[in-house]
């Protein structure tokens, strides 16, 4: 499994169960030949098509994998530059291949402006995943302005109509999964807030009848955090293709002399079934893509003290909290906003990154000393791109927040935006969380970013139209740094909630918070879509007292849905009854024993809640010695419903011993998986965790 270089220009991208095929056709045009299942490698060959007419020309037929702006083609394009003579065609031909085992990189010339571009690949055999991205370089003594630099472009070998799914979102409710079927014209799914996640997701998943076990799926996904477009179209074929990457919204990329510049990278698969998907990109997510510190361990279980005390936080309060979640079972304690400055609210303090004397007068190591006491590492809260007008830092630098000197800069959250592509700011940034690092023993930063860009002016940049491309890099730069030199301190990637849930977050950060809604019965729709194509290990998910919007939820269920990611507690401690303590403490310990198969197991999603009201999670060892279900339902108090409750991913032929609704089984795999057990799923909210044992 690896690279394969055949006759004529023709590269097989040879993985476990998939082959990509791309070539380059006597034309010297780039084609994507084959994306599918194996066949044999020696029937590979690129047919070429001259069909033409006055309206169509045999390049609408070509299925490449960057399409260039120019000629006589006028689909969606990859690249789109601007030359210093002010032409604005790409008219470029190919001037060979690299070819590495694991590795592909096709290159092309424009020699009238010295443009040159490659298409770049790599497999990962074991995931079946291709990885892409387009790389840019200046070879003229002229600058270039790239109005559109996507990062990839793929073709779907069927003329069937796809349906494609994405997620359709706003702040606290994140993730809700879409299906949009493709007959004619185009899709476009995309963000222009400056970062990606809210609304749209960076990806897409194109199918026809499919379901979670079968049915041929493709996707594609972004590792970028920033503004993105996902094009999907249709042509008078009934070719389907799709483009991915930066968004063309108010963009544009200046490429001096002698640069070079790779878009971000973007992950791609085919499956039989969207559960296959998941487990495919979850793999690869924790083996390649999640950083190197952490990608290997558990996640603590956490608590967070922001809605107990909110800004109102003081030393013997938040000691208080921590000895409560200590004997609960609790691993990090994090203390949430209103530790610095004079944040005593929202409307002040954001940019003074230095401890309120008032709250801490004896400093952060009282607390932090205390909480260590009580054998918990601590974590703290930070919110680093922005800054409120009432903050001794925009008192000293007004002119660090994106603004136009002619127009009023917009507040959202009482709150303006810092021109992190400054290398000032960027300094700043580093230094304040770099002292807090050094000074004190932190060991968890919750990285957070609560409103959207406006006003973006940059006097910094020779193209401002670059800010939201250098915004993002800057933020990966720096944490990048800080985790270097602070090897042992985890981040966490938050945006008002799951603004920021990507992979490109995630090849930074070594976690993210998937939403502010903790709402159990919410989070059963979001966490579904998380879990499509983003590692379940990375996903933050806490118990809170939200127990529910029309009825109230035990906490045994909000516990059961908070158990199936990164496990935290949010509630007020002060108030949790004995009886509360104690279910914390049981399903604290219990996901202590489980949390290794959540965090790193295969996850079979049963049964969906939004289908029939009932969430049936299975979480399979990856050598199926072990497994944990996990089954709600979200019914009316009426809700009585037969079912049979099934257990996926387990051995087939082997017996696996459980205990269900009081009673126990011994049954094999395929018993499980295609019989499963007759049960009545009974009551508002009913919720069980079943260990299965191989015997």
């Amino acid at each position: 499994m690896e690279i394969i270089e055949c006759k004529n220009n023709i590269f097989v991208l040879d993985m476990k169960n998939t082959h990509y095929v791309v070539g380059v056709d006597k034309f010297g045009t780039d084609t994507l030949i084959y994306w599918g299942k194996k066949c044999d490698v020696d029937d590979y060959e690129i047919f070429t098509f001259g069909d033409e007419n006055s309206n169509h020309t045999f390049l609408d037929e070509i299925k490449q994998e960057c399409t260039v702006f120019g000629k006589t083609m006028y689909r969606e394009c990859v690249l789109k530059a601007n030359f210093y003579d002010s032409c604005r065609e790409i008219n470029a031909g190919f001037i060979g291949a690299n070819v590495q085992k694991d590795r592909l990189t096709l290159n092309f010339k424009d020699e009238y402006n010295g443009l040159v571009y490659s298409i770049n690949y790599k497999i990962f055999l074991d995931c079946d995943i291709v990885e892409k991205s387009i790389t840019v370089k200046n070879e003229s003594k002229n600058d270039i302005e790239f109005e559109r630099l996507f990062s990839a472009e793929f073709s779907l070998p069927s003329k069937q109509a796809y349906t494609f799914s994405n997620t359709n979102g706003a702040w606290g409710g994140e993730f809700i999964e879409t299906n949009d079927t493709l007959t004619a014209g185009s899709l476009v799914f995309d963000s222009k807030k400056g970062a990606s996640c809210h609304n749209n997701s960076p990806y897409f998943i194109a199918y026809q009848n499919a379901d979670e076990k079968s049915g041929s799926v493709y996707f594609a996904s972004l590792a970028y955090s920033g503004n993105f477009k996902v094009i999907a179209n249709r042509d008078l074929y009934s070719n389907t293709r799709v483009i991915l990457g930066m968004n063309d919204f108010d963009f544009s990329y200046l490429l001096k002399s002698g640069e070079s510049f790779t878009t971000p990278c973007v992950y791609a698969g085919h499956t039989e079934g969207f559960g296959e998907m998941s487990r495919q990109m979850n793999t690869f997510a924790i083996n390649y893509l999640l950083p190197r510190q952490f990608n290997d361990k558990v996640l603590p279980v956490l608590y967070n003290s922001w809605e107990a005390t909110e800004f109102n936080i003081n030393v013997s309060q938040q000691l208080e909290l921590a000895k409560i979640a200590a004997d609960l079972g609790v691993e990090l304690f994090v203390m949430d906003d209103g530790w610095f400055g004079k944040r005593n609210n929202d409307r002040a303090g954001l940019g003074d990154w230095v401890v309120n004397k008032n709250k801490f007068p004896n400093g952060l190591d009282e607390l932090i000393g205390g909480v260590n006491a009580l054998k918990m590492d601590f974590g703290i809260w930070i919110e680093p791109e922005m800054v409120n007008p009432d903050s001794d830092l925009y008192r000293r630098h007004p002119d660090w927040a994106y603004h136009y000197d002619t127009r009023v800069k917009s507040e959202l959250r009482h709150q303006l935006v810092l021109n992190m592509t400054r290398t000032d700011v960027q300094e700043y940034v580093f230094d304040c969380i770099d002292k807090l690092l050094s000074e004190h023993n932190i060991k968890y930063i919750k990285w957070d970013m609560n409103r959207p860009f406006s006003e973006t002016g940059a006097k910094n940049l020779a193209c401002s139209k670059m800010l939201y491309y250098l915004h993002t890099k800057a933020v990966y730069d720096i944490v990048d740094r800080l985790k270097e030199k602070h090897c042992d301190v985890q981040f966490e990637a938050c945006a008002s909630g799951g603004g920021r849930a990507d992979l490109g977050a995630l090849s930074h950060f070594d976690q993210c918070w998937t939403s502010d809604n903790t709402d159990a019965i919410d989070r059963m729709t979001i966490q579904h879509g998380y879990s499509l194509l983003r590692p379940i290990k990375a996903m933050r998910a806490w118990v809170t007292d939200i127990a529910g919007i029309n009825k109230p939820c035990t906490l045994d269920f909000r516990f059961n849905i908070a158990m199936q990611g990164a496990l935290g507690l949010g509630g007020n401690l002060l108030k949790y009854t004995d009886d509360d303590k104690e279910i914390s403490k049981k399903n604290i310990a219990l996901y202590k024993k489980i949390r290794n198969i959540v965090q790193f197991g295969d996850l079979y999603r049963v049964s969906n809640p939004d289908d029939n009201e009932v969430l049936i999670n299975s979480y399979v060892e990856k050598n199926k010695s072990k497994a944990v279900i996990f089954i709600a339902s979200r019914g009316t108090r009426f809700f009585k419903k037969r079912i049979n409750v099934l257990f996926d991913g387990l051995e087939k032929d082997a017996k696996y011993r459980f205990i269900f609704q009081n009673k126990e089984y011994v049954k094999s795999g395929a018993f499980m998986a295609n019989v499963g057990i007759p049960a009545h799923i009974h009551g508002a909210y009913y919720n069980e965790i079943v260990i299965c044992e191989k015997i």
